[in-house]
């Protein structure tokens, strides 16, 4: 489990967020990392009895601060990335824990130009299959809506005019459930993940039958 010494920790690092100040605290840190890495192991675990797991990618806690204007040289959450088997499964589970920020996530962050172009194909020659898994009752009750970053407008040769062209002309295709300090530290919490990541492999499914197949539907794998 999470505990309350993880967001204390956190906390103080946000306010703290120097090297001194972390080597100061290192031995700290070393507990909390040890007790977060065993955490993320035991969700792949679970996970992995259900989903087809091809690695558990738990996140350093070191910022490249090479290319960012942000120079603050650590992170102020624990994470980790849950990778589907490609490519037969397509999709990638997150989860995030972060004083009053923390959240479990999933979907396609940074699609390639192929696959993403391949996703918007589909929601133009038919959306109905997607609108109904965001519509669903289930996967409003857990992520509200899809979410993204989009163009302003159509991408290049694709209508703009057209019916579905908000799902279209996302960049990004993600959902995500926030969770409160108390949530997650709650004996219930690594159920709750679980129901959640649940929740996201209708969409999940979707994604794969569309980036394993062609147009018509014909596998390339």
């Amino acid at each position: 489990m999470i505990t309350q010494n993880t967001f204390d920790f956190l906390n103080q690092l946000k306010e703290n967020n120097d090297r001194d100040w972390f080597a100061e605290n290192k031995k700290q840190f070393d507990k909390l990392q040890k007790e977060s890495k065993n955490f993320f192991n035991k969700i792949g675990e679970d996970l992995g009895k259900v989903d087809g797991i091809e690695k558990i990618q738990i996140f350093r806690i070191y910022r490249d601060v090479r290319f960012s204007k942000n120079k603050l040289p650590y992170k102020i959450n624990f994470s980790a990335g849950f990778i589907r088997n490609k490519p037969t499964l397509r999709g990638g589970y997150y989860l995030h824990i972060e004083n009053n920020a923390s959240f479990v996530g999933g979907g396609f962050w940074e699609p390639n130009s192929e696959d993403l172009l391949r996703i918007r194909k589909e929601l133009e020659l038919d959306a109905s299959d997607m609108r109904a898994i965001i519509q669903d009752n289930n996967f409003k009750k857990f992520f509200g809506s899809l979410e993204g970053d989009e163009l302003k407008t159509s991408p290049r040769d694709f209508d703009k005019n057209h019916p579905d062209i908000d799902l279209i002309r996302k960049k990004q295709y993600l959902v995500t459930r926030s969770f409160t300090n108390k949530e997650v530290l709650s004996s219930n919490f690594n159920e709750e993940i679980l129901k959640t990541f649940e929740a996201m492999r209708p969409f999940f499914n979707y994604m794969t039958d569309v980036l394993t197949t062609d147009l018509n539907g014909e596998s390339i794998i």
